[in-house]
């Protein structure tokens, strides 16, 4: 099995501040009177209460529960996903950075492939760690992280951990959950990967017994931001074996939920069949637009997604063309990295299928089809 940084081992860190709700669950009865905390402050928020309502007051005043029992309860009914088996966080990019503190020390080799979504490379730098980039498989109608090439980089640097998009951003692949598992195998036993699903409810095969279970050495990573619509509140689970989580939750920013972000979110998924339509909407949007380009010529990469990913001849025309749709009001995402500076990515919303709209990329295409 993978291992931790020895300071995780033994009894310590802990929560020094659990929160009223955790307390209220351990004594078994409510704690009306909040004396001790700024819990209790008098702050009468006329104002917030005029703009938002009387509800907003309870959650701007709480801090929020650090276990997010209430999002965790409901995510394990509609999926079937064990409870202890759950951690939220505040989005998949800070529970990146949360697998990374705790799986990893500076000096530590980490590797994902280049080009693929930099916020975990930017997290691993930032902790000191040595990023290892395999590229991508390029060919006809693939741009795909290449899993041999990931396990061959984990053997040869000694690696702690391998990162993946599953989907990939930003070229929508999919990897087959057999995929998936032949590379854990193919990792070494002490490497852990970091596999991020972000994009899975986009998947033809979301809610398969598969996408519930949690891997031995493997933490996954979800989001209520894209299917569920709120990006702006900050909202995130993992999946994975409960004594992965616990050695989580000793090194997690306890509060970073806000009572507020998880009251939303339960509202949310109280309301499944909101979010279902919402995923056919954007499947649809999404075969509509890669059906639009395909007609003009372009290079349209399979998606399995709320995106697509268009691959242009060279770096330089999508640089160009990324740069005069920013311009003309319009914006869409081009990869930082250089090796897939030839890729734009395009979310399939309504304002995209607009006609006219994405004029420039369009004529770009017929130029160079």
């Amino acid at each position: 099995m993978p291992s931790y940084p020895h300071h995780l081992t033994g009894e310590g860190p802990l929560n020094p501040f659990p929160g009223i709700k955790v307390l209220e669950r351990r004594i078994g009865r409510e704690i009306p009177h909040r004396l001790g905390s700024n819990e209790g402050l008098d702050m009468p928020h006329r104002a917030l209460r005029e703009h938002f309502g009387d509800a907003v007051a309870e959650h701007v005043y709480c801090y929020g529960d650090a276990e997010a029992l209430g999002v965790r309860q409901r995510l394990s009914a509609q999926q079937g996903i064990p409870l202890d088996h759950l951690l939220v966080d505040a989005g998949a990019d800070s529970l990146i950075a949360l697998a990374l503190r705790t799986t990893c020390t500076p000096g530590d080799t980490v590797v994902s492939t280049a080009g693929t979504y930099p916020t975990f490379g930017y997290f691993a730098k930032g902790q000191g760690c040595h990023l290892v980039e395999p590229s991508y498989v390029e060919a006809p109608g693939l741009l795909a992280p290449d899993l041999e090439a990931l396990a061959a980089a984990a053997h040869q640097e000694n690696a702690q951990l391998v990162y993946l998009a599953n989907p990939d951003n930003p070229s929508g692949h999919l990897h087959s959950d057999s995929a998936i598992l032949k590379l854990r195998d193919a990792l070494p036993d002490t490497c852990w990967l970091l596999l991020d699903e972000a994009y899975g409810d986009f998947r033809d095969d979301a809610n398969s017994d598969f996408a519930a279970k949690a891997l031995p050495g493997v933490i996954r990573l979800r989001t209520l931001s894209k299917a569920h619509g709120l990006a702006g509140l900050r909202i995130g689970y993992a999946i994975a074996d409960p004594d992965v989580l616990a050695l989580m939750m000793k090194v997690r920013i306890h509060y970073a939920v806000s009572t507020f972000t998880q009251a939303a979110a339960e509202v949310v998924l109280d309301h499944p069949t909101e979010v279902h339509q919402h995923i056919a909407e954007v499947k649809a949007r999404r075969e509509q637009l890669a059906a639009h380009f395909q007609a003009l010529g372009a290079d349209v990469l399979p998606s399995a997604t709320n995106f697509i990913g268009i691959r242009l001849p060279t770096a330089e025309l999508a640089e160009r063309v990324n740069r005069e749709l920013l311009e003309a009001g319009r914006l869409i995402a081009r990869p930082a990295h250089p090796a897939l500076g030839h890729v734009l990515r395009i979310t399939a919303v309504a304002d995209a299928l607009e006609p006219g709209q994405l004029a420039i990329l369009e004529q770009a295409i017929k130029e160079n089809a």
